[in-house]
């Protein structure tokens, strides 16, 4: 692959995502204003936090020297395929270190299939090494295993340091526009930069879209690591998951379907869903006292 002669044309500071204003009468007649920030308009390849996510690492790869990228997911990671088609697209080579080494065998899926298409190569570990991924001697064996010695590595979910940077500035750009910035988290990186990026007086809200209660010392460790202790002020609403990562109960399709009826917004399943079920049943809990504007950011497409 020849890397373009200008890699900022990927990786230069973008304008602000758009702010849409909806009319939904599950908001109205509680008083709350529902904004959606558009982050899955952000880039045109490359959607909403993963590419506030992976553009610090890139530029940080690309300063360094390196000429592969190594990073680390589950079959159906959107993360690994957003790495596969920024390396196409940078001429860096992708390596993906797959959860799962019993897949080895099997045909890929449709959003493996993608990454091998954009030049990544896979490589499949067991659940147990998988797990320990993050300890040193087992990080450097896998490596090893799946030739990737000297690569950059970015972690599972692309959620580092330099991601919180990126990260931050999406908080930013809420500034002044909403009291209660929600966002739906997987490994909590987005949640933790966006946090940090608003002004005094706004809140940052994630939703969980795995079970297990893990995430809150998960965003407390990657805000030390970026910003040297606690930054902004956030919470989890942890009640919404729908059963784990990728599980779309018919209820949250039904759902997510009404909504895209609604307000012409396709609806994507595994994150943008179970956010936004969780903002109109917070709402029509009380959570939010009238008067309150939300701006949910929809990070991706379906």
């Amino acid at each position: 692959m020849n890397r373009p002669a200008d890699p900022d044309v990927l990786l230069r500071p973008r304008p602000p995502s758009p702010l849409q204003e909806i009319r939904d009468e599950r908001f109205d007649r509680h008083g709350v204003q529902l904004l959606l920030k558009r982050d899955d308009l952000v880039h045109p390849v490359i959607p909403g936090n993963k590419w506030r996510k992976l553009a610090p690492n890139l530029r940080a790869a690309l300063a360094q020297g390196h000429g592969t990228l190594v990073t680390f997911g589950g079959a159906y990671s959107n993360h690994l395929r957003a790495t596969a088609t920024a390396g196409r697209l940078l001429g860096l080579r992708t390596v993906g270190i797959v959860r799962g080494d019993e897949l080895a065998g099997r045909a890929l899926n449709d959003s493996l299939a993608r990454c091998a298409a954009d030049g990544m190569r896979l490589h499949f570990a067991s659940r147990g090494d998988y797990r320990r991924k993050a300890e040193p001697g087992t990080q450097a064996r896998l490596l090893a295993e799946a030739g990737a010695r000297g690569a950059y590595v970015v972690p599972e979910g692309g959620s580092n340091a330099p991601a919180l940077g990126g990260c931050a500035e999406l908080g930013r750009e809420l500034r002044g526009c909403a009291a209660v910035a929600a966002v739906a988290c997987g490994t909590g990186g987005t949640l933790a930069g966006l946090a940090a990026g608003l002004a005094p007086g706004q809140r940052a809200l994630g939703v969980p879209v795995l079970a297990g209660g893990f995430l809150a010392a998960e965003i407390r460790s990657l805000q030390e690591q970026a910003f040297g202790g606690p930054a902004g002020d956030w919470a989890l609403a942890e009640d919404f998951h729908h059963g784990g990562y990728a599980r779309v109960p018919a209820e949250l399709d039904a759902f997510a379907a009404d909504f895209a009826s609604r307000h012409g917004l396709p609806v994507e399943r595994v994150y943008v869903a179970k956010l936004l079920w969780a903002l109109t049943e917070l709402t029509a809990s009380g959570a939010f006292a009238p008067g309150t504007t939300l701006a949910a950011v929809v990070t991706g497409r379906p």
